[in-house]
Order: structure tokens, then sequence, then C-alpha cells
């Protein structure tokens, strides 16, 4: 028999161990992970693909709806106004009464004065604001990105000043003598507090309601004499729903916002992710009948999911502002940017839109004597869900560390409107006559109806079998609160 190359050797050795290991050859052939997870190499039925694909539609949507929360929380409120008070630069409600549970907007604050409106650059070009002085304010863009703090925090250090806001896409020559900055979005989000004075028997909103009232706007080149005075419609008192929609019109909301701003103001991503449900800047957004019903499965289920992620609380604890209390921080330690040490904090973005609007540096950083902080307890003392069926106390320490005021307010814990019972005004501040104790230590109260034992003037109604949840502002925040010197106790549940 005549001897084999060394070549032939080796390539017959090799053709064994191909076919005693490769699929197909053999009894015991294997093949790759995922053709052996994915229907032994074949394709799905008809039926599992288009399940797959729908949930994969359905998967996107939600992720929609919480990265584009921001943005709908703002369109909310501006459609909720306009509503009800019309649009233009020049029109700016403001709450002259304060402002109650009849106005449904997230986690207000009824003890300053709010004024509010929303600035459209795109159809007016550059526009001016002359901020009064000793406002607490910021304007955002639409995905409620902070352009500029207003006031001690900002440029114009509670002096006052006048305000350039450029829209997206401008390129021109920028005057001198203006605070300016540029928006991401041609929406701009004009959010101004003014404070009001301790009068006889509480406080008093007229100084606050002046000083907003000089707040003027207008487009940076038109002449005075074509400027459109300014409008002040009091905004206290009515029924206006500010909230973003809960139904598919967020979707269609959506579109549109998308269509009318720049694709800069949007990331490729999120921008690919819109696509794959069908919105895409310029073009028809005609969802079938069974991805309506995919959408509005998005738009039902995506709330629930944010507010677990709230009622489970964050596994690394970063949320909890002491290591004894209930309190949480809603920013969860990071920058008003929601950025954590190397990454941006999706979830903990979502929970706040869910509940809360504006987001500015001054309400993050640990500013002294000026900004403010917003600890708020959805659980008592011993760790259970605040219910209004049930009666508490919190006990606030002699001195609060705020130097312009401190309050209290019951919000729902859905999506932080003010808790809406017969009193209205579910907010206790320090300009109100409350009853202080003999060492100047103040104890507040909770429940759907007035304990026997509690002043009327430290009583905040709660609707029965309802949760809620407690926020407590420190306006002008002390040192003593940074380094926990002072600090609020738990509520308390009473009998």
């Amino acid at each position: 028999m005549p001897k084999m190359p060394a070549t032939s050797i080796v390539a017959s050795t090799l053709l064994t161990i191909i076919t005693s290991t490769s699929p197909g050859y053999g009894q015991d052939s294997k093949a790759p992970p995922l053709v052996n997870q994915i229907n032994n190499g074949n394709w799905l039925s008809q039926s599992e693909a288009e399940a797959m694909r729908d949930e994969l539609y359905y998967q996107r949507a939600v992720q929609i709806y919480m990265s584009m929360l921001p943005a709908l929380n703002t369109i909310g409120m501006r459609d909720g106004s306009e509503a009800m008070f019309g649009k233009g630069y020049n029109v700016l409600p403001i709450w002259k009464q304060r402002m109650d549970a009849r106005t449904w907007v997230p986690t207000p604050n009824a003890d300053v004065i709010y004024s509010m409106s929303y600035l459209d650059l795109k159809e007016t070009g550059p526009l001016v604001v002359a901020a009064p002085p000793n406002v607490i304010g910021m304007f955002t863009d639409f995905f409620q990105r902070t352009l500029t703090d207003v006031g001690a925090v900002g440029p114009d250090r509670a002096r006052g000043g006048l305000y350039l806001l450029l829209p997206p896409d401008y390129e021109g020559e920028i005057p001198q003598g203006y605070f300016a900055f540029k928006s991401k979005t041609n929406n701009v989000f004009l959010f101004f507090r003014t404070l009001m004075a301790k009068g006889d028997n509480g406080p008093d909103p007229k100084p606050a309601v002046a000083l907003a009232e000089q707040t003027r706007v207008y487009p940076l080149w038109t002449p005075e004499k074509n400027v459109k005075p300014m409008q002040f419609p009091d905004a206290s008192g009515k029924r206006i729903n500010m909230m973003y929609p809960v139904d598919n019109t967020y979707w269609t909301k959506l579109k549109a916002f998308v269509d009318y701003e720049p694709v800069s103001a949007i990331d490729p991503e999120s921008r690919g992710t819109l696509a794959a449900i069908g919105i895409i800047k310029g073009q028809p957004f005609n969802p079938t009948a069974k991805e309506q019903e995919l959408l509005q499965r998005a738009v039902t289920t995506a709330p629930k999911m944010i507010m677990a992620q709230r009622q489970l609380g964050r596994p690394d604890k970063r949320d909890l502002y002491y290591n004894d209390r209930q309190y949480l921080n809603t920013w969860a330690g990071g920058t008003a940017e929601w950025l954590q040490d190397g990454y941006l904090d999706v979830a903990q973005r979502a929970s706040y839109f869910q509940i809360a609007y504006s987001t500015a540096s001054a309400m993050v950083m640990r500013t002294i004597n000026s900004g403010s902080k917003y600890p708020f307890a959805v659980r008592d003392a011993n760790g259970e869900f605040l219910n209004g069926s049930n009666t508490y106390k919190l006990h606030l320490p002699p001195n609060p560390p705020a130097a312009l005021f401190w309050a209290v307010t019951a919000y729902n814990i859905t999506d932080g409107t003010m808790v809406e019972a017969p009193q209205l005004m579910p907010s206790i501040n320090g300009y109100n006559k409350v009853a202080t104790n003999s060492d100047g230590s103040i104890d507040l109260w909770f429940a759907a109806e007035k304990p026997t034992d509690a002043p009327a003037s430290n009583f905040i109604q709660t609707v029965s079998a309802r949760n809620f949840l407690v926020a407590l502002r420190l306006y002008g925040t002390g040192v003593e609160f940074y380094d926990q010197t002072w600090k609020p106790d738990d509520v308390v549940k009473v009998k």
C-alpha cells in the first residue's frame, strides 16, 4: 500500500474532527446557542412573529413614554393654561390669591405667588424678559432642561435684569447688556415665584403680585410702540387642568411637538425609538388599530411602572435624606440634570416628572441661605404608607433653617396634585399664625377630620382611603439642614 503524504494525513484528520463536531454531521451534532434557543434554527410561526413585533412596539412605547414625560409634562401645563387664558408672549397668568387644589398641576407650591407662561421663539424670534428683582425662578426648554436660574442663584443675583432668550437656530449677533441663553427647543417655559409678605393674619400676597406684574416680555427687534401690552390674568380660584394626558392624546401631542421642534432638540437614539412607533418629524403618524391599542396599553401601564419604582424605592438608598428618617430626596443626591456618578438617572428622572415639574440648580445645589430644598415623606415613622383615613402628627423642631420661609404641603401620590378636600389649601407655611410649643417647635396635624386637640391653624385636611405624601419646603436653606443638625421628625400615626 502506498504511503500517504503528510498533508493528506492532516486533511483527513481535520475532516474527521469537523464531521464529528459540526451541525448536520452525525447523530451527536451540536448547534450554536441561538440556533438552539430560537426554534431549532427555524423561522417563528407567523402568529409568534406578529406577537413578538407587537410586544416590541409596546415596549418601545413604554420607553418613549418615560423619556418624553418631561416634555409632555410641560405641554400639559401649556395647553391647560392657554385653553383658559389664551396664548402669546404677553400673557402671564398669575395666581394672585395663591394656588389651591383646584389647579391640577404636579406638586405646586401654594405658599408663593406663581407666574407661569409659555414662550414660542419660533413664532416671535428672540424674546427679552425683564425679570423683576427678588424673583425665585427659571427658564427651561420644553424638556425642562434649565436655561438659567433667575434670582439670587441666577446671574441677576436677585437684582432683576434683562434676559434674552434665543431660538435654537439663532446665528445672529447677540447684543450686549443682556443675560443671553439659547434654548434647544423653540418653546420655552417661564416660571417665576415671588414671595408674599407676612400680614397680620397670615401671608399677604399683594406685594408679591405687584412684583410679578413688573415682568415684561417683548420681541428683541420689535419697536416699543408695536409691543403688545402685558396681560396678567388671575388664575386663582379656577378649575384648571394642566396635567399631561392619560390617553392616546399623549402620542398625538408628542407627534405635534416632534414636528414643531428642530431635529437637534432630541437625540438620534430617542428619535430612532420614536420612529419605531411611527413618530417621525414631518411624516404622517397613522397607527393601525392594533398599534393604537398597544399605545393605549403603554400610556396606561407606563405610569404604573414609574409609580412602582417610587413605591418600592431605590436599592442603593441614595434617595433617603437621612439614615434615621423616612424623608426622600426626589433628585436622589444627583444633579438638576439627573446625572449621577457616570450615568444619566433615567428612572429617577421619570419618577420626578410623574409628580413634579421644573428642575433647576437652585433646587439641588447646596446654596446657603438661598435656593430651596424639598424633603418629602410617603411613609410614617413605622414605615407604613400615609393614608388619609388615619390621623398623623408632624413635629418640626424649633428654628427651621429657612432664611425666607418654610412650608408643609400634602399631595396626591399618583401625580403630585394637591390633596383636594373641603379645605382646598392643603398647606401651612411660616407666614401663617401657627400655634407653637413653648420651645418654639411646631406640631402639624393631618386627617380627614380635624382632631379635637389640633389647632385649626395647624391642621391639613386629607381625603379618606387615599394615600398622600407630605412635602417640607425650606426656602433660603441654612447650613443646619446640610449638616443635619436640624432634622424634621418623621410623620407619626396617632390614635
